[in-house]
């Protein structure tokens, strides 16, 4: 019998590669207005819609779960404030990107279903909306139920490329699909469980999924993502990576650490179980080889980093 190849990215070996390497970057809570006593985690990183530079931030009380809002917040002087009467969505963990000259913004949508106790229970979908300013946002497509962390990214070639999250089976807790679709309107459900799964992405017993997308100049694909694992003690541990695919190929190159929660100053989390959680939002690249890695943390606040360009040598 054939024996398998040993997972090269194994969640505790890339941590002990990660955290062997000097790490003094620059970091920051960011502080938010106008939300009262909730907390705001889980960013996209600023986006431009409208004429207006954006975040979308999940809102929600500390003791709340599965009664998310994202809410628009811009930049003002050492805050981001709610942008005055605009929308506020029933969704989890936004994200954005631009295709043509529209903004295409997603999310999780949370909602209850029967099961066949007739006993409800919490399901999970990501929906997308989309528009050219936060006030003509429209839902137009959704992914399959149970599947979070789908994203898109305009591919060099004219088509949109897909990173997906099939889990269970097979997959456990969260692997990383690929496909490619021509417009927008090919995202559904169907189209998006035909994406092919990344071989030997992460170990059995960890997961991860695709936060964003960007296109090299090569016309590979730079993928920011987290990677994660749940201890003995049920502790979960979450960290921002990246890796390169290529979708011609199909091919992608090694994970690599880029942030884990003690890069950024100290704070709240949401209970101690969640302490070491970092989720990507997204990734600023900037022309002098650096980038702003915008994340939540500890599923309580939000931050970013400033630090290397991760996509910038390949």
């Amino acid at each position: 019998m054939k024996q398998a190849k040993p997972n090269t990215n194994c969640c505790i070996s890339l941590l002990e590669e990660f955290t062997s390497k000097d790490f003094l970057y620059e970091s920051e809570i960011l502080e938010f207005t106008g939300i009262g006593d909730r907390d705001v985690y889980n960013i996209s990183h600023p986006f431009e819609i409208g004429g207006k530079t954006v975040i979308a931030g999940r809102v929600e009380k500390r003791n709340d779960w599965a009664k998310s809002n994202v809410v628009f917040f811009e930049n003002f002087s050492s805050s981001w404030k709610v942008v005055d009467n605009a929308p506020v969505l029933k969704l989890e963990d936004a994200f954005a990107t631009t295709l043509d000259d529209e903004t295409i913004l997603g999310g999780v949508e949370v909602y209850t279903e029967n099961n066949s106790f007739n006993s409800p229970e919490i399901g999970y979908r990501t929906v997308f909306y989309r528009g050219k300013d936060l006030h003509s946002l429209k839902k137009f497509a959704c992914g399959p139920d149970r599947m979070k962390d789908i994203r898109l990214v305009p591919l060099s070639n004219g088509k949109i490329g897909v990173c997906t999250r099939p889990q269970g089976g097979e997959h456990g807790r969260g692997q990383i699909g690929s496909l490619e679709i021509h417009r927008v309107e090919e995202i559904n459900e169907e189209n998006i469980l035909k994406a092919k799964v990344i071989d030997k992405l992460f170990a059995l017993d960890q997961w991860g999924g695709a936060n964003e997308l960007h296109v090299l100049e090569d016309g590979r694909i730079g993928v920011l993502g987290h990677i994660a694992y749940e201890d003995e003690n049920h502790y979960k541990h979450y960290y921002a990576m990246t890796f390169v695919y290529d979708p011609i190929t199909h091919e992608a190159s090694p994970i690599k650490i880029l942030a884990t929660r003690k890069n950024f100053p100290a704070g709240h989390a949401k209970m101690p179980q969640l302490e070491d959680v970092v989720f990507p939002g997204g990734l600023v690249r900037h022309k002098n080889g650096y980038a702003t890695l915008y994340a939540g943390l500890s599923d309580a606040q939000a931050g970013y980093i400033t630090l290397p360009d991760p996509f910038q040598e390949l």
